[in-house]
Formats: C-alpha cells, sequence, structure tokens
C-alpha cells in the first residue's frame, strides 16, 4: 500500500474554517479601530485649522478664513497671501482628509479690514456615516474670541478653543458641552 501525500478535504475544510472564524472576529476590530483613527485625524485637523485660523487672523487683519484661504493648491508651490495663506497643506485646505467632510464656513464671506470675520465654526462630519466615523465634531472661536492690543489693533486670543463632538444623528452645530484646549 502506498503512502498517501498531502492533506485530506476534510483538514483543509477544517484549515478554511478556522480561518473564517478568526477573520470574523477580527475584521469588526479593524473597523472599529479605522474609524478611531479617522476621527482622531478629524480632531487633529480641527486643532490645525484653529491654530491656522488664528494666525491668520493675526497676520491679515480681515478676521478669520474660508477654508480654503487657509492652504494653497496640491502639489503645487504655495506662495503665502490672504487668498493662499498656506498654513495648512492643500489636502486639509481642500475639506476632505482620512474619512471625514471638513468645512468651515466663514457668514459674510472674506473679511475686509474695516468689517474683519470676528467669528468662525468648523466641522468635521464622516464621508460615510457608521463606515468612517460615528461622531460629528465641532469646533469654534468661543475661547478665541478677538480682542485689541495696545496699539488698537485686534489681535486674536490666546486663551484657546473648544471642540464638540456629537454622534451621528443627534442636532448639530456647537453646544454648550465642548471639550476646551
Amino acid at each position: 500500500m502506498k503512502k498517501q501525500k498531502g492533506f485530506s478535504l476534510i483538514e483543509l475544510l477544517i484549515v478554511v474554517a478556522i480561518i473564517l472564524i478568526i477573520a470574523a472576529i477580527a475584521i469588526p476590530n479593524l473597523m472599529r479601530s479605522r474609524m478611531a483613527a479617522n476621527e482622531a485625524s478629524a480632531v487633529g485637523s480641527l486643532r490645525t485649522i484653529n491654530t491656522a485660523e488664528v494666525t491668520y487672523f493675526t497676520n491679515y487683519g480681515t478676521g478669520f478664513a474660508p477654508l480654503a484661504n487657509l492652504g494653497g493648491a496640491i502639489g503645487a508651490v504655495c506662495v503665502a497671501s490672504s487668498a493662499t495663506a498656506c498654513l495648512i497643506d492643500g489636502l486639509l485646505s481642500n475639506g476632505t482628509k482620512t474619512g471625514y467632510n471638513i468645512a468651515t464656513p466663514i457668514p459674510g464671506g472674506t473679511g475686509t479690514i474695516a468689517a474683519p470675520n470676528t467669528s468662525y465654526v468648523s466641522n468635521a462630519a464622516p464621508v460615510t456615516a457608521g463606515q468612517s466615523g460615528v461622531r460629528t465634531f465641532c469646533s469654534d472661536a468661543k475661547r478665541s474670541t478677538p480682542s485689541s492690543n495696545s496699539r488698537g489693533r485686534k489681535v486674536a486670543a490666546r486663551g484657546g478653543w473648544r471642540l464638540i463632538y456629537r454622534r451621528i444623528g443627534k442636532s448639530t452645530g456647537c453646544p454648550s458641552r465642548a471639550l476646551s484646549f
């Protein structure tokens, strides 16, 4: 009688079943960790935007800027001006980064020296709710309210900013419950 070489069909099916069981356990954990990473990136992006807004306000004297004015074109050399301040990367200034849509709507458009924008709100919402993230984030200038320095020029406050998060499906906007930085 010859000795059989290789694996039997039953042995192969058992190995495939074990692999499928391990995958069924691991994939949801992978998705949760990916959503957590996307959410952390969104929070980091809002922090970057807040720093850029305060810098823009201080340097250009027209108040806070729309998101597109804070960055430059992707892959191009950025020359700093009030239209492209080069304070954030081009990918972030386009409004979508790591599974989140990020917006900074400025009321009334771009400010002027005579009538600067004195407030702003930054929002981050998942591109696909439940897949790229389960929370929305909002940041505003509540603690970054501009004030005047000794020469009468408006400068942004150094008090920090606040970050608000909400589960998807809850009301939007920046409520009073916030994490302050």
